[in-house]
């Protein structure tokens, strides 16, 4: 007999009792599945930006090094929730398996191939072998399985592209779906991280949102991330400034918008210690989106209160109602954007 579980998930938590599994230390990844949950067959992880730079900066980008890495993080937590970084990814794979509380509540079916819009840090993963870590595309070929608690969403993989490409999107969709919904006709823009593989999709959500009588400003800390940022052709201005300096950025912003800084700044880096710059360059009444999970709020809290700076800041929430749809449609309807994110992504 098939056991009862949680929708969200507290059945499988180990350590401490009482809280959700995103949270909990320790998670129980027995895949033997609970009525609500789904079985899946995983390839491929795709592991957070700030989780993925951590861990290769601890090994030195020794890739033996990475992979003991990460088992062991699985071995001892039941899922890829870096201790650093507090983050953990999203993975693709193949429905095996559906619970029957699950079963004809949804479309999915087993044989579907589908990718996780929740966090690998609350998903129960058991990695049997990690075949080939991709340092470039933050990627790692897998063989393992994972649950699905039926709270949990998920999107069918498109027929129209790849599946590393579809991925690679997916994996940011939050952020190009939050810039649509904060941008308004008009706003003045800064993206920091613009180059990234998130700030890219949000350098064209921005210049579609703000319109011609908006400005959108992109800012890249490296000569590789600005030229793809002139490539793209979205942003009406390409800085290249350390996003950890925040006077810097804030006399760079002032000089691109006449002093009058930004309305909004999207921030998807994934390094810590960007966050009184972003800040910095935005106007009081602006709002400042934080969609790196490398962002410490309390230092943005304090940091924005010591310097007497009145903004609205938004936590950095993966998801909103449909931001799958948004974040693959974006691609779509950019052909430079597609033609860079096969290059670098599939």
């Amino acid at each position: 007999m098939t056991k009862v579980g949680c929708e969200y998930g507290t059945h499988r938590v180990l350590e401490p009792q009482g809280v959700l599994p995103q949270p909990a230390w320790r998670i129980d990844n027995m895949m033997e599945i609970y009525d609500n949950e789904l079985l899946i067959e995983v390839d491929t992880l795709n592991i957070d930006a700030a989780s993925f730079t951590q861990i290769k900066k601890e090994a030195n980008k020794d890739l033996e090094v990475m992979e003991r890495i990460m088992l062991e993080m699985v071995e001892k937590r039941g899922k890829h929730h870096n201790p650093v970084t507090g983050s953990g990814g999203m993975l693709m794979g193949t429905v095996t398996k559906i619970g029957p509380a699950w079963a004809g509540k949804t479309p999915v079916k087993v044989g579907d191939r589908i990718v996780t819009l929740v966090s690998l840090s609350l998903t129960p993963l058991k990695i049997h072998k990690i075949k080939k870590i991709h340092l470039e595309k933050e990627q790692v070929e897998v063989e393992a399985q994972a649950i699905l608690f039926s709270s949990g969403i998920y999107a069918v993989l498109p027929s129209d592209m790849s599946p590393s490409l579809a991925l690679a999107v997916l994996d940011v969709a939050g952020a190009p779906a939050q810039t649509a919904h904060l941008v308004r006709p008009g706003q003045s823009v800064l993206i920091i991280g613009g180059g990234g593989k998130s700030g890219m999709l949000c350098l064209y959500e921005a210049k579609k949102r703000a319109g011609v009588t908006g400005k959108v400003i992109g800012l890249g800390s490296s000569k590789g991330s600005c030229d793809r940022m002139q490539q793209l052709g979205y942003a009406d201005e390409v800085l290249q400034v350390d996003a950890t300096d925040p006077i810097k950025i804030m006399k760079a912003v002032s000089e691109a918008t006449n002093g009058q800084m930004v309305d909004v700044t999207i921030n998807c880096v994934n390094i810590p210690g960007t966050e009184m710059g972003s800040i910095m360059a935005t106007k009081d009444g602006g709002t400042v989106y934080f969609f790196s999970m490398a962002t410490s709020f309390t230092g943005a809290a304090l940091g924005a209160e010591g310097i007497g700076k009145d903004v609205t800041m938004l936590i950095g929430n993966g998801y909103c109602r449909n931001h799958a749809v948004v974040a693959l449609e974006t691609v779509r309807e950019s052909p430079i954007l597609w033609k860079i994110f096969q290059e670098l992504y599939a």
